[in-house]
């Protein structure tokens, strides 16, 4: 982590899905080629986020398959699951519904007043910035790492609707602490900058992505941006 921008904007970028706690099941002990699902052996503490965030999303999911009626328990849930609910919250929404759904989500894991406190305790310093980004290693790459959405689902509206901007709108308006993604789709990275306030999303580059042809089944080869960008 360094300071590039600025005094407050501390860089962090991690790779595709896994790094301090999930542990890479693929016998090279390396991911899997860009384009291909990598195995992990997912920890406690990543099965208890990725069940308690999906069970809250799976509320705003449309229709299940037939073979998916019953309610899943919190342990039912991985990441296969997590991602297939996220398809769900998509279909039938726009981006801005998209990203409210996974603000709501993000609220009602929290106690009341939650945010508040946060902003109190972490104002926007170099120092917050700095605690934040260490934090958000080891407990929160299994929720904010867009590249893993495209690894799993392939689908670049995903990664920016369900991830990018709802978790840089959380930090920056809920809890006060300015926070921009740049998620790289050719290397499956994914660079956050605490400290930073990230563009507006007619100015982010991010939005002008088109589809990933190669590896997403529901891509549009001949839109120049991904359909799910676009109002």
């Amino acid at each position: 982590m360094a300071a590039i921008a600025s005094l407050q904007a501390i860089h962090l970028k991690s790779g595709r899905r896994g790094s301090i706690r999930c542990g890479i099941a693929e016998p090279s002990g390396e991911p899997a080629p860009v384009g291909q699902k990598t195995r992990y052996n997912d920890g406690l503490a990543e099965r208890v986020f990725m069940g308690l965030f999906a069970r809250k999303m799976d509320k705003f999911g449309g229709s299940k398959k037939k073979n998916e009626i019953k309610e899943k328990g919190l342990w039912d849930y991985d990441y296969e699951s997590f991602v297939e609910v996220s398809k769900r919250v998509m279909q039938g929404r726009n981006r801005s519904q998209q990203q409210e759904v996974v603000r709501e989500v993000l609220l009602s894991m929290l106690p009341p007043g939650a945010p508040e406190q946060f902003r109190k305790l972490f104002p926007p310093t170099k120092w917050a910035a700095e605690f934040n980004a260490a934090l958000t290693v080891p407990f929160f790459h299994w929720l904010v790492g867009p590249s893993q959405v495209i690894e799993n689902s392939g689908c670049v509206g995903m990664c920016v609707n369900m991830c990018k901007i709802p978790t840089q709108d959380f930090f920056t308006n809920e809890f006060g602490l300015p926070l921009t993604m740049n998620p790289n789709f050719d290397d499956m990275s994914c660079e956050m900058i605490y400290g930073q306030v990230p563009p507006s999303f007619e100015d982010d580059p991010a939005t002008k992505q088109p589809c990933l042809a190669d590896i997403c089944s529901i891509a549009n080869p001949s839109s120049p941006i991904c359909p799910k960008l676009q109002a």
